[in-house]
């Protein structure tokens, strides 16, 4: 089993939100991650820009940001892996739901593998779709093509 929390800063907290922690914690099972206490934070643009700027000196918004801690605690003799924050920008999701001619749903079920992928580990040095990780995150969301975060 693995922790959620999810909230929200600069906008409010979607009506979805339940949902979006039923996939997650599909997404955390199809890698076989158990006793992960992830942290996911949906954003406006400005929260997300400015976030941008100081960690990675760029300024401009972008869809999704992901802090890895990677510590693990002990919690009353279990041993619970804190991966990082996520935070996504639904600002941005939305318009790159618009370029990329998909759904906002779609899109988000892609940005949250993304952001657990990198959390786990995995890095690509570009967008390009022979990137293996980018290969990765799109097996992941076609096997959970049939789940629906935003309805």
């Amino acid at each position: 089993m693995n922790r959620v929390e999810i909230s929200a800063k600069g906008i409010e907290l979607p009506l979805w939100v339940d949902n979006a922690e039923v996939f997650i914690q599909k997404a955390l099972a199809y890698l076989k991650q158990d006793k992960w206490d992830l942290s996911l934070v949906f954003c406006n643009n400005a929260c997300i820009r400015d976030l941008n700027r100081r960690f990675r000196d760029k300024d401009e918004a972008t869809d999704i940001l992901s802090f890895p801690l990677g510590e693990s605690i002990n919690e009353d003799g279990e041993i619970w892996f804190l991966p990082g924050d996520l935070l996504i920008s639904l600002e941005t999701l939305k318009e790159n739901a618009q370029y990329f001619a998909v759904s906002e749903d779609e899109e988000l079920r892609r940005l949250l593998v993304h952001g657990i992928l990198h959390l786990s580990g995995f890095d690509h040095a570009s967008n390009a779709e022979t990137e293996p990780m980018l290969q990765f995150q799109e097996t992941i969301v076609a096997e959970l093509a049939g789940e629906r975060v935003i309805p």
